[in-house]
């Protein structure tokens, strides 16, 4: 995570972070480099999983329907990789991913933050195994369910540890550091596949697959030093002591008597609550739901991870050999790793909103264009011109970019921020789940769309960029610098959100008001 540009920043009494003391110090990003190391391993498996399904070698062992398609000059270009097993391959990891964060709230709410990364570590080392040994279909399952269910784990509790650990002048930075590692780890997947595709043998496609073990076992190995998050500490041990020390060791300052202050009161107040989600469900928690069922329910509907997993088919579609696909794949993750950087500086000097809006109207553009020049150039039979073949890939940069300093990380900042300490962990899970299943539902229809609709698939996900860009615009309000104990205060003050939360209060108001008279 590229930390250095925030790392002397202040945060003195009365200034923004709510009032809190401290400054990034080297201990709290060596944490948080190694927790946010989990998102490399999302990002590989969305970039592997794309990149061997174009491999020749690998579609003749396990998919040979598929390789005599693209074989066959009589089916549409727009149709050679509709699979019904080529997309359970590449998306059944999601629904395992679903599952398993529903479990890893509990897990993370009631053992820490720091066991879901070792499961979730531990288990992905094994979904690799089954990967690079594979001799047959089911063992390629067995690989994406395992994964499905180490990235469950990650995904659900690094977040969280991140937004606890980080100063909330930084917060953002910190925590953008997770979609940073996602890009990263797209980038390795395809760079490794790129290189792996040129062994004539034709098993270059085990070592993309059993490599994911490299970074699952760096983040199992490195959480297991890792220490709890102070609200983790307070909430399980009801030891303000050992978290003041750890706060200070954090912050490098021995100005944390407010924000320990903060922190006792949340856990006094998440001790209370005994169903997180039941209680996420109540009027007051509104917000907080809808923000979390709606922002990564967006995301996936941007068409993001039709490039992330698809992006090595989508350029042999329209003409580039194997291993032009790859290298305009590792073109295209460069941009959006450069965007990921730029989002991490700017996020909390000019806000969430304002990334979020920009990166709308860059995606809309984008997929109008892409939209446009596949309607015009690429018909179903033939070539496409090699221009306006690189003109595609020029545009599809763009909207990776736009996305990757928009939608991409403050999908994972945002809702985690805004859920106070008592729904946090059901509230990430919510995230997590959504995000899986709707990357499912993508993957398992998206080479279906686009062997029926062709290029008005890319419309189709403008007009969706359209509604949530407007969504954002008039429900968000901005969060940057608000300490994430006193996130209730920006729905009080929000026009639509303060009806509902404000109706909520003067009912509980009304009843306190009521109950000395009874």
């Amino acid at each position: 995570m590229a930390i250095g540009s925030f790392v002397e920043g202040g945060g003195g009494r009365g200034g923004a972070g709510g009032g809190y003391g401290g400054r990034v110090t080297p201990y709290v990003v060596l944490t948080c480099v190694v927790a946010g190391s989990g998102g490399i391993l999302f990002g590989y498996d969305l970039g592997i999983s794309g990149g061997v399904t174009s491999m020749d070698s690998f579609l003749k062992r396990f998919f040979p329907g598929v390789y005599q398609k693209k074989q066959d000059s009589k089916v549409s270009h727009y149709c050679q990789f509709d699979s019904e097993l080529l997309t359970v391959f590449t998306s059944s990891l999601y629904i395992a991913g679903l599952v398993a964060t529903l479990f890893a709230s509990s897990v993370t709410r009631r053992y820490g933050r720091r066991t879901s990364m070792l499961i979730g570590g531990a288990v992905f080392i094994a979904g690799s195994v089954f990967g690079g040994t594979a001799v047959n279909v089911f063992m390629l399952l067995m690989n994406r369910i395992l994964l499905g269910v180490g990235l469950g784990f990650t995904n659900q509790s690094i977040p969280l540890y991140l937004s606890e650990m980080a100063p909330p002048r930084y917060r953002g930075a910190i925590n953008n550091g997770f979609e940073l590692c996602i890009s990263l780890g797209i980038l390795f997947a395809n760079v490794l596949n790129y290189c792996v595709v040129k062994i004539t043998a034709g098993w270059g496609w085990r070592i993309s697959l059993s490599m994911a073990a490299v970074p699952a076992a760096f983040l199992t190995i490195g959480a297991v030093f890792l220490p709890e998050t102070p609200s983790f500490i307070i909430e399980r041990d009801a030891d303000a002591d050992k978290a003041r020390i750890l706060l200070q060791r954090l912050r490098g300052t021995t100005s944390v008597q407010k924000e320990l202050d903060d922190l006792v009161a949340a856990s006094n107040l998440s001790r209370t609550v005994q169903y997180p989600f039941r209680n996420i469900f109540k009027r007051k928690y509104r917000p907080q739901l809808v923000i979390a069922l709606l922002v990564p329910f967006f995301n996936q509907l941007t068409g993001i991870n039709v490039m992330n997993f698809y992006a090595p088919v989508m350029f042999r579609t329209i003409g580039l050999k194997e291993s032009a696909s790859l290298l305009s794949s590792v073109v295209n993750r460069l941009c959006a790793t450069f965007a990921n950087i730029i989002a991490m500086i700017v996020v909390d000097r000019f806000g969430r909103r304002k990334l979020f809006l920009v990166g709308g109207v860059q995606m809309i553009l984008s997929q109008l264009a892409v939209g446009a020049i596949l309607a015009a150039e690429f018909k179903d039979y033939g070539s496409m011109d090699k221009e306006y073949a690189y003109l595609v890939l020029i545009t599809m940069c763009v909207f990776v970019a736009g996305f990757a300093w928009s939608w991409g990380p403050l999908t994972f900042l945002v809702p985690t921020e805004i859920c106070p300490l008592e729904i946090r962990s059901a509230g990430q899970s919510i995230v997590v789940a959504v995000v899986f299943l709707m990357t499912f539902v993508i993957g398992q229809t998206f080479l279906a769309v686009l062997c029926r609709i062709k290029s008005g698939t890319f419309f189709f996900f403008a007009g969706w960029i359209c509604l949530m860009t407007v969504f954002v615009y008039f429900f968000l309000p901005e969060t940057k610098k608000l300490p994430m104990e006193q996130m209730e205060q920006v729905w009080r003050k929000h026009w639509f959100w303060k009806k509902i939360v404000g109706e909520e209060e003067e009912t509980k108001q009304a009843e306190k008001t009521a109950l000395p008279s009874m």
